[in-house]
């Protein structure tokens, strides 16, 4: 499966199951918000139970005082609690269930408030009205009052409106017990619910999450292993492969390329060292000759130069410096050849020692004078190279200065772990269309009909800073000089060292 295929399976596996647990913590959030409903549905009824008991003890207390004191305050308070009550049934009716129990009581207790006003309150209020008409009428309201308020039917009617409430206030506290203990059993079962399904959610993320990691990281460090040993020079790494992924097809691409570049590699060696024999076979055999051919012309010489003709022996002269150039050209080849090929051990070099060394086998070159940047540095290196880079470099600049009195500079500079080296002079310089062609071998900026003119020096720079993955460069305009710059490590880690490639150019 591809990686992409995995990723998008873990992702919707996790966004089902944390669409399963919002579903679910909103079906109890519906369920709290239900129970928390019917609680304060109870609260409201009990609160308007007590309200209802409340103003029908007002409702007796101002009939009574009215009818006492025939005083009208009474009076009100007696009409706004029967206002109110009237009110409150109707509220109560539409917070009690229909068909419950409560319903049934709630009823009764309209009827028996409806029967107490009915039967008592209103026949006392109108008696008590005419009282005052005449003594006829107030003996009436006298009788009446002892009829309806002294005898025992009253008393009861209070009684069985206390019981009634006293039993719907009782179903309603039943109820309130019961909604608190559901509200209270839902909160618990949400809280549950969603830390389970919270705690399995970040579990299964956190696995999913883990596996693919683990999934990609494992395999990538497998090709960066493989990566590093195929940097190293070992092609003949392979890392099995299966699957479809786009890891496994990466994979399959390192085992391919690695297959590739150890067959290339092969061919390159073999092609090297086919030509290094060729350079070394063609140098040793061509040698002979031209000794034969330059052996010959000497003793034409010394046998014959009276004999022959001037013309004869300018003739001589021009083969036997062709022969000199064949040699040099042979001559360049096998140093060409030879480069690098060594392998020395590691030393401490100090470059100071190494420009003094080449200072004192440069002889004399017309006045030319060597300026030295002093103190120069101390490298762990191969020596043998180092000299030969130096040596080509500055004997480079000497030979082909054309001022009496010119002036050849090493100078270097600090650059993390390698250090910055220039050898610049103040010659003729070199037009940019040469600064590329003058690293090829056998290329001169002029006549090679001397072993110094054979055109293998800076070629030779080149191979063995390109066999350790350093630049050189040069700067120079025609008529005012020229500036050879390289890179050289600090410390070489191996026999041919692998620098950081921000050092190559």
């Amino acid at each position: 499966m591809k990686i992409a295929h995995i990723i998008l399976v873990s992702f919707f596996s996790i966004l089902v199951l944390f669409s399963i647990t919002t579903f679910i913590n909103y079906q109890q959030y519906g369920l709290v918000n239900d129970n928390a409903e019917r609680l304060e549905r109870s609260t409201a009824i009990v609160r308007n139970s007590n309200r209802f008991q409340r103003n029908f003890l007002n409702m007796v207390s101002g009939l009574r005082g009215y009818l006492l004191t025939n005083e009208t305050s009474f009076l009100q308070t007696y009409d706004s609690a029967v206002v109110e009550n009237k009110d409150i049934l109707s509220e109560l009716n539409t917070l009690v269930p229909a068909g419950s129990d409560q319903k049934i009581i709630l009823d009764d207790i309209r009827e028996l408030q409806k029967y107490w006003i009915s039967e008592f309150a209103t026949p006392l209020l109108e008696a008590k009205k005419n009282a005052d008409l005449s003594e006829k009428e107030n003996q009436a309201f006298q009788k009446l009052y002892r009829e309806k308020l002294l005898n025992k039917l009253e008393k009861d009617v209070q009684a069985s409106l206390q019981r009634k409430f006293s039993d719907f206030t009782n179903y309603e506290y039943g109820y309130r017990i019961s909604d608190r203990e559901n509200l209270a059993h839902t909160v618990q079962n949400t809280k549950s619910i969603s830390f389970y399904l919270t705690t399995i959610s970040v579990i299964l993320g956190t696995a999913i999450a883990i596996f693919i990691a683990h999934y990609i990281s494992t395999r990538i460090v497998r090709m960066v292993k493989m990566a590093n040993e195929i940097a190293g020079g070992n092609y003949a790494v392979y890392m099995p492969e299966k699957g479809n992924s786009e890891l496994s097809q990466l994979t399959r691409a390192l085992n391919n390329m690695a297959s590739i570049l150890g067959s290339q590699i092969a061919i390159l060696k073999r092609q090297k060292e086919e030509v290094d024999q060729f350079a070394h076979i063609v140098s040793h055999d061509l040698k002979a000759p031209l000794r034969g051919i330059d052996n010959v012309v000497t003793w034409i010489e010394e046998d014959h130069s009276f004999d022959l003709p001037p013309k004869v022996n300018e003739y001589l002269k021009v083969i036997k410096g062709r022969i000199i150039r064949a040699e040099n050209l042979l001559k360049g080849i096998l140093m060409y050849a030879r480069a690098g090929r060594e392998t020395p051990d590691r030393e401490v070099v100090d470059v100071n020692d190494v420009l003094a060394e080449i200072r004192g086998d440069l002889g004399s070159y017309n006045g030319i004078t060597l300026e030295i940047q002093k103190p120069m540095p101390t490298l762990l290196t191969q020596r043998v190279p180092l000299v030969q880079v130096f040596s080509n470099l500055i004997v480079n600049a000497f030979k082909y200065h054309d001022k009496k009195n010119g002036v050849v500079n090493v100078s270097w500079r600090e650059e993390g772990e390698h250090y910055h080296f220039f050898v610049s002079d103040n010659g003729p310089g070199i037009p940019a269309l040469y600064h590329q062609k003058i690293f090829a071998i056998f290329q001169t900026l002029q006549e090679r009909d001397t072993l110094e003119s054979v055109g293998v020096g800076l070629a030779i720079v080149k191979k063995i800073l390109d066999d350790r993955q350093l630049f050189i460069n040069v700067t120079s305009e025609p008529g005012k000089g020229a500036t050879f710059s390289f890179t050289w490590p600090k410390h070489e880690e191996h026999e041919t060292s692998n620098p950081h490639p921000a050092h190559r150019r």
